[in-house]
């Protein structure tokens, strides 16, 4: 997953005092660090506000002079000028955003609510000055004569587009109404976030009776001990909804009802009628924004957003989907039937219900394949894995990645990284937070701390919430999550290795369905038996990986892929729904998504993969774009396939996907960059073989 900070923030003249008068605010100059990495043990609390009203006051001047320049409008003084309008806001923004992600406190909450109406309203008054604007629209209207580059053509283009789409064509009067809408937007979701992070830390399953504990890993015991002693509560065990405690115990617990109690918890958050209820928020975002769609001329939130992707309509993705949901849900109800058989064993009479879905599914597994995660979990020690993706790169592009005990950090458990090309020329610094903690909010993701352009090289970082290490024991993970350490790091070299002209076309900085290209194709090395045998070695022994074990993981690779895809594409459907929505007169949604998931023929015993309530994805960028993990998969598996034809680290196949993809950006239209390295659009029986679903 991505992650973008903002970057165009704001508030009015009469609070600029305050930034002027802090002295020593790291932010307000060039970070004085090596590599220009931000100085974690220098910044405070008090800088931040400061800095952003400071940058505020930066980018208002700077976008003075772009409208006073008596030149004629050109490019370079203008979209070139704009696209670099922001140094301070740049700064002060990737690390306050990144920190109220991944280490978040109660103050920086309260502040992140107080700027954001704050912020949104700096945003509007960029995008809605008609002086601005007036002189972009001449540089676009003359773009045919100007004999641009392509990547300059497309910054241009989108830098255009961006104005028109915030409203700049509107009259006043719904400008006005537009920057209302914003606002609300802004403040509601932060709301959402912080209701799940509220929920997320507020469920606590306590354990006090070791039989309670019945089929539960002894690692995984030991790490719920010490949760509880650092609770206040030793002698006992504690679980949470962090997936590195929920899901290995819905994996392995035989106490029926305990998993029954953590998944309900799990899919009720945000769905509990109090101070965290998020009902009324994600309806209040829908609603806003399908007011703002219209406003601006598209008849659901659906269509303007997909109107700058490679899908472009609402037709285009359900076509997908609904092709996919067709192979998904037969193959589902198959292994539903499966886990039944296994159930029906122990002669209890009982009937497969959500939570036990995991619980069986480790049990078949065992059975068909002679496998378990507690088998595969040894080979799998964090640090062995983060190698691992790390010579992947190497083997495949040439670049190194050497740890950097210099750099400052935000939490102990950060790692930094300086990567380097092949030539020992610098490509950027690489940030790892892999575990879990009270602020830090759920999944994966990949963000920067300073995006790429010219010789200024990126500052990138991967967050997680992998298990940590308890004792003698080091953090052991899932092929899951191996799969998301890979997919993660991904993202990372799509923002490490490219090489653009503009902040606004370089990195991941591409459509929405193309982010995720670079990401799950990475995923693919993570599991090849070449590639197991260069990292996966027994935490204890050192024993490389053997031959057997990997075999069995090759062959139970496409197991459970209906309940995988079946969930994900209910999300992704029930995204588009919502957004899909022309009238929110009477909108109930729970009713909604019951209604969505009906016709659509689900399961009982699968959930979507993220329900209204906690749809993070949906208020934080993804909105009507959850489809993009679907799409990029057609994507990722036919550019795999080249490959596969061609040898796992063939360096011509590389050296076409790092100069045609990973190097640019958005600086040419995705589906062309595709093209050149491919030599054809996609096809989806690539995807449709990898997940099991034909021969």
């Amino acid at each position: 997953m991505i992650k973008k900070t903002l970057t165009i923030l704001a508030v009015s003249c009469m609070l600029y005092s305050c930034a002027t008068k802090t002295e020593g605010n790291p932010f307000f100059t060039e970070f004085k660090t090596e590599y220009g990495v931000p100085p974690f043990d220098q910044i405070k609390l008090e800088h931040y506000e400061p800095a952003f009203l400071k940058g505020i006051e930066e980018q208002n001047a700077n976008i003075k002079a772009i409208i006073e320049n008596k030149e004629e409008p050109t490019f370079e003084n203008t979209i070139v000028a704009y696209d670099e309008s922001s140094p301070i806001l740049g700064r002060v923004g990737a690390v306050f955003f990144n920190m109220t992600d991944a280490n978040t406190t109660d103050s920086l909450t309260a502040l992140s609510i107080k700027m954001a109406p704050v912020l949104s309203e700096h945003g509007d008054n960029i995008v809605l000055n008609a002086d601005l604007f007036k002189r972009i629209d001449a540089v676009y209207q003359k773009r045919e004569s100007l004999q641009l580059t392509t990547e300059q053509k497309r910054l241009l283009d989108k830098v255009y587009k961006e104005f028109i789409r915030s409203g700049a064509a509107l009259d006043a009067q719904k400008q006005g109404r537009l920057r209302e809408i914003n606002k609300e937007l802004s403040t509601l979701g932060l709301t959402f976030g912080n209701n799940i992070l509220n929920e997320n830390n507020a469920f606590q399953l306590f354990v006090d009776k070791k039989e309670d504990l019945a089929g539960l890993p002894d690692w995984f015991c030991q790490a719920a001990a010490e949760e509880a002693k650092a609770a206040g509560k030793s002698g006992q065990w504690l679980f949470t909804l962090q997936n590195s405690s929920r899901l290995p115990f819905l994996q392995y617990a035989d106490n029926r009802a305990l998993r029954e109690k953590i998944y309900t918890a799990y899919i009720n958050r945000g769905n509990h009628n109090d101070k965290n209820d998020n009902k009324k928020v994600i309806s209040q975002i829908l609603a806003l924004r399908l007011e703002k769609a219209q406003m601006l001329g598209f008849d659901s939130y659906a269509n303007f957003v997909l109107d700058q992707t490679m899908a472009k309509t609402d037709v285009a993705v359900m076509t997908l989907l609904n092709k996919v949901w067709a192979y998904a849900l037969p193959k589902a109800k198959a292994e539903a039937v499966e886990l039944q058989k296994i159930m029906n064993k122990a002669g209890k009479g009982e009937k497969l219900a959500a939570w036990d879905w995991w619980y069986y599914t480790e049990k078949l597994r065992k059975e068909k394949y002679n496998l378990s995660e507690e088998e595969t979990k040894p080979y799998f020690k964090l640090e062995n894995v983060r190698d691992g993706a790390f010579m992947v790169a190497h083997n495949l592009y040439g670049i190194t990645l050497e740890k950097l005990t210099n750099v400052p950090t935000y939490d102990p458990d950060v790692e930094v990284f300086n990567v380097k090309d092949a030539d020992g020329s610098q490509l950027g610094v690489f940030y790892v937070d892999y575990f879990p903690r009270a602020g830090k909010r759920g999944g994966a993701w990949m963000s920067n701390y300073r995006e790429q352009r010219g010789d200024i090289r990126p500052l990138v970082c991967n967050v997680a919430s992998f298990t940590k290490p308890v004792g003698d024991t080091p953090s052991l993970l899932t092929l899951d999550e191996v799969e998301t350490l890979f997919h993660e790091f991904g993202h990372a070299l799509h923002g490490l290795l490219t090489k653009c002209q503009y902040k606004g076309t370089s990195g991941t900085n591409v459509v929405r369905d193309f982010v995720e290209l670079p990401s799950q194709i990475n995923e693919h090395w993570s599991t090849e038996p070449e590639v197991l045998k260069m990292y996966a070695k027994h935490y204890k022994t050192g024993e490389v990986i053997p031959d057997s074990l990997i075999a069995k993981i090759v062959k139970q690779k496409t197991f459970n892929q209906g309940f995988v895809t079946t969930e994900l594409l209910a999300a992704a459907i029930l995204d588009m729904n919502l957004h899909m929505v022309k009238e929110m007169n009477g909108f109930d949604v729970l009713a909604f998504e019951k209604s969505a998931m009906d016709q659509l023929g689900l399961i009982p015993e699968i959930a979507p993969r993220y329900r209204p309530t906690y749809f993070n994805h949906i208020v934080g960028g993804y909105a009507a774009g959850y489809y993009s993990y679907v799409w990029a998969n057609v994507l990722d598996n036919d550019a795999f396939e080249a490959f596969n034809e061609k040898g796992l680290f063939d360096q011509q196949t590389a050296n076409l996907f790092r100069r045609n993809v990973l190097e640019k950006g958005d600086s040419e239209d995705p589906m062309v960059l595709y093209k050149n390295f491919r030599g054809a659009e996609p096809q989806m029986e690539p995807m449709l073989k990898n997940r099991g679903m034909i021969e």
